[in-house]
């Protein structure tokens, strides 16, 4: 099962400037044997066509899954107002990716505040295009509220779990995704996590899998490639501590439970 629910990635594929790729494969595709997930962000600066996701759809292996970043032009230039036509050009866009879009991610500016009726309209709209899992990267104070709580539990929005923190008070669905989303500390987009924080992000996964559909972790410490690194190594982390867990609940069932767990 651990494939199916921990994915652990990058945000983008640009390999490390250090690591060999084999001739012919692209950047994605060496990638994608390493990981079985990634975050799409180029989307968040500008469109693809189609046809461009369907191409990355068929460059990685039948268990790799994207989550796209949805565009700035919605979140940060119309602050989720007015924008049915741009999300409606999105939506027609990423369904290239077939059977492989497994999620979208709303993050929005630091100056945005929530605003309940605005943010009932956008969501109400996407709902109406999307059915694929969307998690949430707000940035302003204001989305720390119970009523925020309450508004995304209606549209099933997961909150991102960044680090740094922005948020005073976090706000989680159980049953939905959870996503954590790493930009790197202190320096953000440069520094790389130490092992002793990739250990106990490890077991936080690996604990917590079982409350969640899904649990991601992308690494957005690109600036110096720490995040190819980081994901290499807590995916080797969270894959032990996962199968320690499911070793030992094994352990503990009677032996008629454990013959047919296996």
């Amino acid at each position: 099962m651990y494939e199916s629910l921990v994915r652990i990635g990058t945000a983008g594929w640009n390999n490390p400037p250090d690591l060999r790729r084999p001739a012919p494969r692209s950047h994605l595709e060496h990638y994608a044997a390493h990981f079985n997930c990634v975050e799409i962000n180029s989307s968040f600066y500008r469109s693809h066509r189609r046809a461009t996701y369907a191409r990355w759809a068929d460059a990685t292996g039948s268990d790799f899954q994207f989550s796209v970043k949805i565009p700035k032009a919605i979140t940060h230039e119309r602050a989720l107002r007015g924008c049915a036509s741009l999300l409606d050009a999105f939506v027609a866009e990423v369904q290239g990716l077939g059977r492989k879009l497994a999620l979208l991610l709303l993050q929005l500016p630091p100056g945005l505040a929530w605003h309940a009726a605005t943010v009932e309209r956008f969501l109400t709209m996407m709902r109406e295009r999307v059915v694929v899992p969307v998690v949430c990267e707000p940035r302003h104070q204001s989305w720390s509220g119970v009523e925020v709580q309450r508004q995304m539990a209606r549209y099933v929005i997961s909150l991102v779990r960044a680090d740094p923190a922005r948020l005073s008070r976090a706000w989680e669905l159980v049953d939905a995704v959870r996503y954590y989303r790493l930009h790197g500390v202190p320096r953000v987009y440069w520094s790389s996590y130490s092992p002793e924080y990739l250990r106990a992000l490890a077991g936080e996964i690996a604990t917590d899998r079982r409350a969640f559909c899904a649990s991601w972790c992308i690494f957005d410490n690109t600036a110096a490639g720490a995040a190819w690194s980081n994901a290499l190594a807590l995916n080797g982390l969270v894959h032990a501590k996962t199968a320690q867990a499911d070793s030992q609940r094994g352990a503990s069932l009677p032996a008629h439970a454990r013959h047919v767990q296996r």
